[in-house]
């Protein structure tokens, strides 16, 4: 199978599925306990049907949103993930370089393999700042105020990762940084030889953002035990409201899934709001944001901006939560499975398939703009 055999998710998630090693196709591919949600996510979308307007006269489409005072020529970014150096040597820069072609939004993480500052100056296009909250609020404000130094757009602090989810297929093959592998996990490195090859004759493996407040020999440096022992589970309204006063700028809270949670992030000056329940990957059986988008719109669509992530495979997914109220979405492993099969080359072609099937389908619909999908647009199963 090649790249150019790829047409949608499920062909990039084979593509990777055979270029990684087990333990690291697992750790993308995985998500927590029974992965009840992990597929909830995506079949919720299926519950709702598109109502398409004829005859409209639509020649050309306008995808362009802006979001937190960022404009997207398309209204799918790349959401920030960690430790994409694993998944093909060129990580984030891939990841960076693709969404600045597509004039969309991409992020680094806290735990990135790229510096931020490296990213920062190498696109204009709008990046974010995927942000955990620590037990040390002095390494909180160095890291906030490094953000800040470097020109990154958005502050997004994830709120759903307090502790890590109960990942099993990693505890199975024992995945983690530095790698502790069961026996069956490293069958699955010695099966897939030409990932080590990759792995070891490119830069070294580090996580930037982190490197001058962790060892990278062990202990807090394992995912498990980053989340364990340096992440702060007591983080409370009070100190996200003075995270973002000390930013002053565009803050999103990444994980948010009541509308009361929405309001109280409107109320302490949050500009953007992320509906997630992190791919699955943290509280099994956890509602789906696209099942709590309406909700949450209706509460406080109008005083702040409303985005969703979660189960994001197709450009009709797009259209439906735009239709219900989302200014934008974004996508993990809609990218990270490409990114795996072919680099740069591969989220490339993620997006640019993306872009042609969000094209195609508001023609179909009869827009020939974003703003023209309403609750007008949609119908949910079963409904009047």
């Amino acid at each position: 199978m090649r790249l150019t055999d790829c047409h949608n998710f499920q062909d990039f998630r084979k593509l990777a599925q055979r270029r990684l090693p087990g333990p690291i196709f697992n750790y993308i591919d995985g998500a927590a306990d029974d992965e009840v949600t992990y597929r909830k996510n995506t079949t919720a979308f299926e519950q709702c049907d598109l109502l398409p307007s004829v005859l409209s006269g639509v020649a050309d489409v306008d995808m362009s949103v802006t979001v937190m005072g960022q404009r997207l020529e398309m209204p799918i970014y790349c959401s920030p993930t960690a430790l994409q150096r694993l998944f093909h040597h060129e990580g984030e820069r891939a990841v960076g370089a693709a969404a600045a072609k597509y004039g969309t939004m991409f992020g680094v993480s806290s735990l990135g393999t790229v510096s931020l500052e490296e990213m920062r100056r190498k696109h204009k296009t709008p990046q974010v700042y995927q942000f955990y909250f620590h037990k040390d609020r002095a390494l909180n404000k160095a890291m906030m105020a490094r953000a800040k130094e470097a020109g990154v757009d958005v502050m997004m602090l994830t709120v759903d990762s307090i502790t890590g989810g109960n990942r099993e297929r990693d505890l199975r093959t024992g995945f983690s940084i530095p790698f502790k592998l069961t026996l069956g996990g490293m069958v699955q490195f010695a099966i897939k030889p030409m990932w080590g090859i990759n792995y070891l004759t490119h830069e070294k493996f580090s996580l930037p953002q982190l490197e001058d407040h962790i060892e990278m020999d062990g202990g807090a440096s394992s995912i498990g035990g980053y989340f364990s022992e340096m992440l702060d589970p007591s983080m409370d309204w009070d100190d996200v409201a003075a995270m973002v006063q000390e930013w002053d700028g565009q803050f999103c809270l990444k994980g948010v899934m009541t509308a009361e949670d929405a309001r109280r992030a409107v109320d302490i000056g949050c500009t953007g709001i992320v509906l997630s329940n992190h791919g699955g990957r943290q509280l099994d059986g956890s509602r789906t944001p696209f099942d709590q988008l309406k909700e949450i719109v209706d509460a406080v669509g109008d005083k702040i901006d409303v985005l969703m992530d979660s189960g994001i495979q197709r450009g009709t997914h797009v259209l439906k939560a735009i239709a219900l109220g989302a200014k934008a979405v974004g996508g993990g492993r809609f990218y990270l499975y490409p990114l795996a099969a072919a680099g740069q080359a591969g989220v490339e072609r993620a997006l640019g398939l993306m872009r042609a099937e969000i094209e195609r389908d508001m023609k179909l619909m009869g827009v020939s703009s974003l703003r023209e999908l309403s609750r007008n647009s949609v119908r949910f199963q079963g409904a009047l």
